[in-house]
């Protein structure tokens, strides 16, 4: 037996008990010939004593500890002396007397500081082993677990069968790059990592399984962010006769069991609804962040007559002027940086500028457009803005709406940051569904229409006339994602189950007969064999544990995550692979060594 008790597992009644524990030196101390070693496990971290008159060779041997390396101690439980008791440890008012030290394992100095928030990540990333033990890390792992398991619970008392899909699969049109694979097998052709398991999950509602959930891998082939990785993990649920509202009230439920199980936090319910035009109009974002203010304003009826040519031409156009006032905001954008925010504005949101106008605290207005404002245009925005001094409005113009919300969005949230509105509410959970997205989308680059979501989301019942009659642009969809605090945590729809529409969804997309037959021919041939009505959900599990983790980046909530290259420096991988292996999947590779 190499331990009887964790290392958080003794208070003051286990005084004057014998006990054996194992881990890891998490530091040592030497107070006059007194040897203090705090050891360390996954649970926690207990204080051991090393005494000559106790123990002296134990004693003698715990002089040559250092951290990391890993132990065995046997010793009596003993309180601590008054005055030396650590509240901030749940073992703080005991200690253990050894007894007896057995050394399982000596330990190298490790390559960086494990109790240092600093370290540079590349670092943490290639001795990731290491940077695992730090108790951030370790939280952060059992905090996932634990939304794991509340998630399995609550879905399981649901109903919901755990059933697995393929992870060798077809390409899919998922809005990402497959990763391929070659196959041996059958020499020329490939399989995709699922992307996500989206046909699959509708062929078990097509077998009768009605509801199924999977904590789902998934992987796309994209560039990388704070929030993405390579391969990912996502609740996955789908179910049969279901409609919008009974998808919503059971994720919401799994939201609350969720945060309650893992964080102690309750959760209101139902969460808002918002359709993505009021989202968009509103707030210049599909994931809005509702903590705050600073909303979008149109004042397109405003500047109808206006001298200033540039609004005047998208007012009487029938564009579209809105703007945002970031209160309290003069004081702290000088010229100078209004100038970056429009370079900012040009190179990262795709934007000819960003037009604005700074009320300075000693009263005057201070733009390169306000000369161009009549009194009357002055009068209306103070009114309709509640502009005063000390306030800066950002102005957003174009022919067509989305542009517009989208610039302003995006300044709307570096306006919160500036004002620390994001830090100020940082303590809130703000909840919320957006509905009624759009079905499809025109691509100039592609030249035809795409699907906002995918090609088996289920247009609007009333929106059908238009679908049939092609006016696109006017579907919407039975498509919801459920947003915290601005950021996406899921999204799902109720799905197209009837072959026709399948078809025609397809036909919409630019998919022919034999491409449809090709690419979809299994799941339109399922369809025509009686498939129920479907929908479902699927939840970022990385996303939504950094976000009640209070974490910055979902590698930090990943045990063995890619870096934002997609590499792992632990492992060295991706790597170059051995000539033979590619001649045995009946590949070669063109690309020059580095």
């Amino acid at each position: 037996m190499y331990r009887s008790v964790s290392c958080n597992s003794l208070r003051k009644e286990h005084i004057g008990q014998t006990v054996t524990l194992a881990g890891w030196v998490n530091s040592r101390r030497d107070q006059g010939g007194v040897i203090f070693v705090d050891l360390r496990d996954r649970e926690g971290v207990t204080q051991i004593v090393f005494r000559s008159e106790e123990n002296k060779e134990a004693t003698d041997a715990s002089h040559k500890l250092r951290g990391e390396d890993v132990i065995q101690v046997t010793g009596k439980v003993s309180a601590r002396l008054a005055g030396t008791e650590n509240p901030k440890l749940a073992t703080g008012e005991i200690e253990i007397v050894a007894a007896e030290l057995r050394v399982l394992n000596k330990a190298e100095v490790p390559p960086f500081p494990l109790d240092d928030p600093k370290v540079n990540e590349d670092l943490r990333m290639e001795y990731r082993y290491l940077d695992l033990r730090t108790a951030l890390m370790q939280r952060n792992l059992k905090l996932r677990h634990r939304v794991v398991k509340a998630t399995r619970d609550y879905l399981d008392e649901a109903g919901f069968l755990e059933i697995e899909t393929p992870i060798l699969s077809n390409p899919t049109p998922e809005g990402a790059r497959d990763f391929l694979v070659p196959s041996r097998l059958n020499p020329g052709t490939f399989y995709a990592l699922p992307q996500a398991p989206q046909q699959y999950k509708q062929l078990l509602q097509v077998a009768g399984l009605e509801k199924y959930f999977q904590i789902a891998r998934c992987f796309r082939d994209e560039d990388l962010r704070a929030d993405r990785q390579p391969e990912f993990t996502q609740i996955d649920i789908e179910a049969s006769f279901v409609v919008e509202n009974d998808i919503q009230t059971l994720v919401e439920g799994l939201l609350a069991r969720i945060f309650k199980e893992s964080a102690g936090v309750e959760i209101p319910t139902p969460f808002p609804r918002m359709p993505y035009s009021e989202a968009m109009g509103r707030f210049g974002s599909d994931k809005p962040d509702t903590r705050f203010g600073l909303e979008l304003v149109d004042l397109t009826d405003v500047f109808t007559a206006s001298q200033f040519k540039v609004f005047a031409s998208v007012a009487q156009g029938g564009g579209v002027i809105k703007a945002i006032n970031a209160k309290g905001a003069a004081a702290l954008l000088s010229k100078e940086q209004l100038k970056k925010w429009e370079e900012w504005v040009k190179t990262e949101c795709g934007a000819k500028g960003l037009a604005y106008v700074k009320w300075s605290e000693g009263g005057e207005w201070e733009s390169p457009i306000v000369k161009f404002f009549s009194d009357a245009e002055k009068t209306a925005l103070a009114g309709r803005m509640g502009f005063q001094a000390g306030d800066v409005l950002f102005f957003g113009a174009d022919a067509k709406l989305e542009p517009v919300c989208e610039i302003l969005g995006r300044v709307r949230l570096r306006c919160a940051d500036l004002l620390g509105l994001i830090k100020a509410n940082a303590s809130k959970l703000n909840f919320l569904w957006v509905v009624d997205f759009p079905l499809l989308a025109f691509s100039p680059e592609d030249n035809h229409w795409v699907a906002v979501h995918h090609p088996f989301t289920r247009p609007k019942a009333d929106d059908m006339a238009a679908l049939h009659a092609g006016e696109y642009a006017r579907v919407r969809a039975v498509a919801y994602d459920v947003v915290l605090n601005g950021v996406e945590l899921g999204g799902g729809s109720i799905r197209i189950h009837e072959r026709e529409l399948q078809a025609k969804m397809f036909e919409v997309l630019g998919v022919n007969a034999e491409e449809q037959q090709v690419k979809f021919g299994h799941i339109l041939k399922a369809f025509s064999f009686g498939a129920p009505p479907h929908g479902g959900l699927a939840l970022g599990l990385d996303r939504l544990v950094m976000l009640i983790a209070g974490a910055e980046s979902i590698r930090e909530v990943i045990a063995f995550p890619k870096n934002n290259r997609g590499c792992d420096l632990m492992t060295h991988s991706p790597v170059e692979v051995d000539f033979k292996q590619l001649r045995e999947v009946y590949i070669s590779s063109t690309a020059k060594k580095s």
